[in-house]
């Protein structure tokens, strides 16, 4: 009798501990951005790309208007159960040159100094949304040709 309740408590423990964890929080860690440490070796109007890449690495996102500044991106996402998953923490890193690709500016950027934007959806309307099912069947019957069957 004491085997069997030992069993059964075990596998209560087993069962709570199981359903504890499937409800803790979960992180992942997307892109790279490098720290203030690695940071001091640059001094701004001396350094020059190459020495960018050197120091720190060569970046996941340059600029997309041709002007090649470097912008690295690290983001920390947290994932609840079933709930959607949240950015906690993002850093932005942009290294700008000047035209003779030397370092013009480093700035530092977080969660916080972003703005949001809102997104836009444009649908083409479309004319079966008024129509039921009998009304689209009933209207295709004046539009069949019965030669076309004949090919």
């Amino acid at each position: 009798m004491t085997a069997i309740r030992n069993r059964v408590v075990s596998a209560m423990a087993l069962c709570c501990l199981i359903v504890v964890t499937a409800c803790s929080a979960t992180y992942r860690n997307h892109g790279y951005a490098p720290l203030d440490e690695d940071m001091q070796n640059l001094v701004v109007g001396v350094d020059t790309r190459a020495t960018v890449d050197d120091t720190v690495g060569p970046p996941s996102l340059s600029g997309m208007l041709g002007d090649g500044n470097y912008y690295y991106v690290r983001s920390r996402v947290r994932e609840f159960g079933m709930f959607r998953p949240e950015v906690v923490e993002r850093q932005i890193l942009a290294i700008s040159f000047n035209e003779d690709d030397t370092i013009a500016n480093i700035e530092r950027f977080g969660l916080e100094d972003g703005n949001i934007v809102p997104l836009s959806r444009r649908v083409t309307d479309s004319s079966v949304i008024s129509n039921g099912f009998l009304r689209q069947m009933l209207g295709n019957i004046g539009n069949i040709n019965p030669l076309d069957g004949l090919n």
